[in-house]
């Protein structure tokens, strides 16, 4: 794992403490302005955040993340000013779980507009397989945990997108009419896009794909998938010898085709492990940011690049 998330809570409480001194040096009229005139100054997470926020809120907010494009978010180091800011924002949304910087530091700054989306549906276990009729595996003592990507599956991402129209409702209620509007048009495109990939992995080879980061353990088990992950869920984990040598027979028994690699992280343990095993590789994005190599200028997008290349991989008859 990563040695920058293993920050501890101590320094983060000392970098709030910087950040709302800096706040502190501010002008009034900089601390008067932070509304952006009349609309709601929403700061996100990362990109999942960001773009509920953004839908639905529409043009009654201003919307800023901490998390850069091209930045991976589970190694984000928040800056001091960054962190104050926290403490000026009219709403903030974030997923706990996936960034312990951001965790932390909403905690200290004791922000009052603060929704984690986690609490907005369940959580399950996933390790490093997932899906099928059982989905929640240890490999090599990894253990399996509470796996935070739910915006990867779209029914869940829904039921999330609805929890945040409600909460902006109660924050902004002078425009909760189109609060309410913005997100009934977006929880219909989630449910279209539920409906295609229902329909477009109903039928295919084999239901197994192998991938460098666990991020998929929603998605597959929705669709009668299974995932199985080269790393857990942290897409840096090293894996075993044993792990890999477990995954060439995977592939040989479930008759893979693909080995998937994300945007955000090196593919350099996916071209080994399709190189060992003579698969091909390709993108599977968890859609933890939008860059430029990113297949779509935004999440229905690129879940349809995903879609596309899931079906490739595992043989749509």
């Amino acid at each position: 794992m990563n040695e920058r998330r293993l920050i501890p809570a101590v320094a983060v409480a000392g970098a709030v403490v910087l950040g709302l001194t800096a706040l502190s040096a501010c002008s009034a009229s900089d601390a008067a302005d932070h509304r952006s005139g009349d609309k709601l100054n929403v700061v996100a997470s990362f990109y999942p955040m960001q773009f509920l926020a953004e839908r639905i809120g529409g043009s009654h907010v201003s919307v800023s993340t901490l998390t850069k494009p091209g930045v991976e978010p589970h190694d984000l180091e928040l800056s001091p000013r960054q962190i104050g800011g926290l403490s000026d924002a009219d709403y903030i949304l974030y997923l706990k779980g996936i960034q312990p910087a951001v965790d932390d530091a909403i905690k200290l700054s004791e922000a009052k507009h603060a929704v984690d989306v986690a609490k907005l549906t369940t959580l399950e276990d996933h390790g490093t397989e997932a899906g099928g009729e059982e989905h929640a595996h240890e490999h090599e003592g990894e253990e399996a945990g509470a796996d935070p990507h739910i915006w990867l599956d779209p029914v869940k991402y829904a039921e999330v997108a609805k929890g945040v129209g409600k909460s902006l409702e109660k924050t902004d209620p002078d425009h909760a009419a189109d609060y309410r509007k913005n997100t009934d048009t977006l929880v219909d495109e989630l449910g279209a896009l539920d409906t295609a990939y229902a329909k477009g992995l109903k039928s295919t080879s084999t239901k197994t794909f192998i991938t460098t980061h666990s991020a998929f353990g929603y998605l597959a088990e929705r669709y009668g998938l299974t995932q199985e992950g080269i790393a857990g869920i942290d897409p840096e984990a090293e894996p075993s010898p044993a792990r890999i040598s477990a995954l060439h027979t995977i592939a040989e028994k479930k008759k893979v085709t693909t080995v998937f690699f994300e945007t955000l992280a090196s593919d350099k343990t996916a071209k080994t492990v399709a190189r060992d095993t003579g698969l091909r590789t390709d993108v599977l994005d968890p859609l933890e940011g939008i860059t430029g190599k990113s297949k779509g200028d935004d999440y229905i997008e690129v879940m349809k690049s995903n879609l596309a290349a899931l079906q490739k991989a595992l043989g749509e008859k």
